[in-house]
């Protein structure tokens, strides 16, 4: 048996994953209610954020994060490993301290949306990037600070950050 290109099973590994994370997900809404899930989401998201970016790190033999090149290093190792093909989103680097992230499908608002429970979803997809900063040392601000789903509230999802090095 031939084995699959590694972009292929990295794509499988990814929608596994993912239909694990929902179905995680789908459960715990079932059981525990939002509010209770969106606070279990987030505290696995930020348990789970500095062992990925410590991997992530070895794996790709990158430095210490002190400089817009370094953070699209981190965000492009991420890309190779966790965001799967599916999310279509646009990331544009802005100047030499910030960035801006274009979300224009997101299988977490079609998801959670198909749930039932999108109104009051608590976005854990820019939870993780941001928490993934924090795990590396990144001081930043983000446009907007946005807490739910913007994609429902708005119709679309983005995010600028700017960050503070040194």
């Amino acid at each position: 048996m031939e084995s699959p290109a590694i972009k292929e099973l990295t794509s499988l590994l990814n929608k596994c994953w993912l239909t694990h994370d929902a179905m995680w997900f789908f459960h715990c809404l079932q059981e525990l209610g939002i509010e209770k899930t969106n606070r279990l989401n987030k505290a696995a998201i930020g348990s789970l954020a500095p062992i990925e970016v410590k991997r992530l790190r070895k794996a790709f033999d990158l430095g210490p994060v002190d400089g817009l090149g370094q953070v699209k290093e981190l965000i492009e190792a991420a890309e190779t490993v966790f965001i799967p093909d599916f999310m279509g989103y646009e990331i544009t680097y802005l100047g030499d301290n910030g960035l801006r992230f274009d979300v224009e499908k997101c299988f977490a608002y079609e998801g959670i949306g198909r749930m039932g429970a999108i109104d009051r979803y608590e976005c854990g997809l820019f939870y993780r990037i941001e928490a993934w900063f924090r795990a590396v040392g990144l001081r930043y601000e983000v446009v907007p600070e946005v807490r739910n789903c913007m994609m429902h509230l708005e119709g679309n999802c983005r995010r600028e950050y700017t960050f503070s090095f040194g």
